[in-house]
């Protein structure tokens, strides 16, 4: 005999628009713009620019709510024409996304050209009109791989038949140096010697042996090519741990900071979200201008409205059109307040995180990264940590040291003998400071790496040793052995 039973049941479901920000907030700004583009094919209520002047708002809900007096003066009411029952409203079909909605929306690493990134990076630079066409005209010369072999005065005449500027190889010359300190390091480079001074540059000069490296190529780049290091050890006047360790650090540049994208391969470069300024010791944070787009609901279909009082109030065609144009409406609506949430979303989140490795960002200094799990951010933000989680795993910003994902920043906590908390990434700094400094003929085992570590303070396990070392792609001590 079957029995009836009532039971009581709390559960949490989505909102469409909560769906909406989540899929919309995962995405990194590379692919923000094409998910726009295909809202915008989709939804004719929506446009692109900025929204009406405030002064024309009024008038149009002053016209709106005229419109709405007529309307309830015939008894016309709107909502008899849309029932709850009769409409689905903007992607409302079951609790969540549709399978369809999830292949179509997941996040999927996208492949951006060199030129993309270098032109993107080109709108930070606040130059005028005159300086930004140079830039793009430099921009446009660099080959795949990152170099520029186009003589200089050649883009003279180029600049003087294409775009009617008169200019010199001096000016050219300014804007190609303001070039050469976008990422990736080395780019916009004349040739090998440049290229592997630009990538030399960046790196702490104040260091002996970075010092030296930078010599080498400045001074002696026939000797290093042709591997005279005899002589180059006898012009300096050093060791031979220090001539190594500097070749070492030569070797480790890259020739090829373009990469070698030919029509069959995509090289894939980071797209910064976020750009960070100083500004008279000030940081200054600001959106890459893909993450706020200028987006606004159609004049047009918010006028329609007002032909419903002309129609006979039991047409079927209109029911059908009122149906239409308030789905779209509402699409337009909630996708543009989406757009805006993600923002804000990101920039407090961005801000946090500025706060709480602020040392870094001033010094770009990674021993300064403090030991920051996604629940520190959280609770400052008052967010929720898969929020966070979110806005971390696929987003990237620029500073003055180059372009970091966000989750670089974050990193578990080794305890040390002064009772704080190191960060997992200063341990592994320190390490490879080590192990780069050991005698080549006698490397150091792991259990040698732990007993360093813990002379140095950091109340660290040998298994661990060897994680980290692993994770920095440093071989076992018998593979590092050199005669």
């Amino acid at each position: 005999m079957q029995k009836l039973s009532i039971q009581q049941q709390l559960s949490q479901k989505l909102s469409p628009q909560q769906i909406q920000f989540i899929k919309l907030l995962q995405i990194p700004a590379a692919e923000l713009e094409s998910r726009i583009e295909e809202e915008l094919e989709i939804n004719p209520a929506l446009e692109e620019g900025k929204e009406e002047e405030a002064q024309d708002k009024d008038s149009n809900e002053e016209e709106f709510s005229d419109s709405e007096d007529e309307f309830a003066d015939d008894d016309l009411d709107i909502q008899e024409y849309i029932r709850d029952e009769d409409v689905a409203g903007y992607k409302m079909q079951g609790d969540g996304p549709s399978q369809d909605d999830e292949e179509r929306e997941s996040p999927i690493a996208g492949t951006t050209s060199l030129s993309e990134v270098l032109l993107n990076q080109l709108g930070f630079l606040r130059l005028d009109e005159r300086q930004s066409k140079i830039a793009e005209q430099l921009i446009g010369s660099i080959d795949e791989d990152g170099y520029i072999r186009r003589n200089l005065d050649l883009i003279v005449d180029d600049l003087a038949f294409s775009q009617n500027i008169e200019t010199n190889v001096e000016e050219i010359e300014e804007v190609l140096f303001r070039i050469q300190d976008f990422d990736p390091a080395g780019i916009g480079a004349r040739d090998l010697q440049e290229c592997l001074l630009l990538q030399i540059e960046r790196k702490h000069l104040d260091e002996p042996e970075v010092l030296l490296a930078h010599h080498i190529l400045k001074d002696c780049f026939e000797e290093f090519t042709k591997k005279h290091y005899d002589k180059i050890q006898k012009k300096y006047d050093v060791d031979d741990e220090s001539i190594k360790s500097a070749i070492n650090i030569i070797t480790k540049l890259n020739p090829k900071p373009g990469g070698n994208s030919g029509d069959d391969i995509k090289t894939q470069y980071l797209m910064p979200d976020f750009i960070l300024q100083t500004n008279n010791g000030q940081l200054e944070l600001f959106l890459n201008s893909k993450n706020a787009p200028d987006l606004r609901v159609s004049r047009n279909y918010s006028e329609m409205f007002e032909t419903y009082d002309k129609s006979a109030k039991n047409d079927k065609k209109l029911k059908e059109a009122v149906t239409f144009v308030k789905q779209k409406l509402d699409a337009a609506k909630w996708f543009i307040e989406a757009i805006k949430q993600r923002q804000q979303t990101l920039l407090k989140t961005m801000h946090a995180i500025l706060e709480f490795q602020k040392e870094f960002f001033f010094e770009g200094d990674e021993t300064l990264l403090k030991p920051m799990i996604l629940k520190d951010i959280a609770d400052m933000v008052s967010m929720d940590i898969s929020t966070i989680s979110r806005v971390a795993n696929s987003k990237a910003i620029q500073t003055e040291f180059g372009i970091y994902p966000l989750k670089y920043f974050f990193s578990e906590g080794i305890a040390t003998d002064s009772g704080e908390d190191a960060s997992s990434r200063e341990v592994k700094h320190i390490l490879k400071e080590i192990i780069e400094g050991e005698q080549k003929k006698k490397p150091l085992s792991d259990e040698k790496l732990e007993k360093e570590l813990n002379k140095r303070g950091y109340n660290i396990a040998r298994r661990t040793v060897a994680k980290y070392r692993e994770q920095l792609n440093i071989p076992v001590a018998r593979l590092r052995k050199e005669l």
